[in-house]
């Protein structure tokens, strides 16, 4: 499952920064972002990527969104 994790950065060179995401730090590209500078200070929505999962690994997943959907009053099935 692939989650995007709100991070702070913390330095920033060109297209790269170093972000913190509670204590955890993680060098990220930027790249992406170029119409839209990052300074330190801002924060940055950062993911792993895609990443082949087996069916069940799918369903568990499909299942917490669903669960997070409801509590929200969304109905997932729309």
């Amino acid at each position: 499952m692939c989650l995007g994790i709100p991070m702070e950065a913390r330095a920033v060179d060109g297209f790269l920064a170093r972000c913190c995401a509670k204590g955890i730090e993680r060098e990220v590209s930027l790249f992406l972002l170029q119409d839209d500078p990052v300074t330190i200070g801002d924060f940055v929505l950062v993911h792993v990527g895609p990443k082949k999962m087996t069916p069940h690994q799918a369903r568990s997943a499909w299942e917490l969104f669903d669960e997070v959907l409801a509590a929200e009053g969304i109905d997932s099935r729309a």
